[in-house]
């Protein structure tokens, strides 16, 4: 009898420690988790993304030289969130005419400005805009006072740009941002420098 259950003994498995069944069964549920953790953190940053900036495809030869057709440009959209743009600012803004349009142009006038386009020169309350970086100037000619709460743009290609010379100023509450980067193609990577239109102006 001593020697069967000897032999009885040596058969018996130790069992497994219920340790090393959680980790096994545990396995999937932890992939799972941290799958969702990951899914969730990459919605959270594109939203948070999405909240201060806007991606836009320049369509047209509206800014040219400064910007061409087929570039994408990247667009704080909080920068004028306490403060007005500046003059030399180039903003995306909802087109007035149709708001399911956005539209890329400079900022020449802000509220209570009196712009004035005579003999191919841009004058903001009488003093000349350093313009070096147009495609031309202007062949048009006019005189607009900037209500308040607008902005008066213009686009770099004056003679091939559909802007506040035509159909008048745009509301701040349409303007979308400044745009900041040109990020496409990567060959045209470069920020958007700021041209101060009017140096002597404090």
């Amino acid at each position: 009898m001593d020697t069967l259950h000897d032999a009885q003994t040596d058969v018996i498995t130790e069992p497994i420690p219920a340790k090393a069944v959680e980790e096994d069964g545990g396995g999937f549920w932890r992939f799972l988790f941290d799958l969702i953790e990951t899914l969730a953190l990459s919605i959270a940053l594109f939203l948070g993304i999405n909240a201060v900036t806007a991606r836009v495809l320049v369509e047209g030869f509206s800014m040219r030289p400064t910007l061409d057709n087929g570039q994408y440009v990247l667009v704080n959209k909080i920068a004028f969130r306490s403060s007005l743009p500046e003059h030399g600012d180039i903003i995306v803004f909802h087109y007035p005419i149709d708001p399911d349009q956005d539209f890329i142009k400079r900022v020449i006038g802000l509220p209570g400005d009196e712009v004035t386009v005579d003999s191919g020169k841009v004058l903001v309350n009488g003093e000349i805009l350093s313009e070096d970086y147009i495609a031309a100037p202007p062949a048009y000619a006019g005189k607009w006072t900037v209500p308040e709460g607008d902005v008066f743009v213009l686009g770099d290609n004056r003679n091939n740009s559909s802007d506040s010379h035509k159909w008048g100023p745009v509301p701040m509450e349409k303007v979308v941002g400044k745009a900041i980067l040109v990020y496409w193609p990567p060959p045209n990577w470069q920020f958007i420098e700021h041209i101060d239109l009017l140096p002597n102006v404090e």
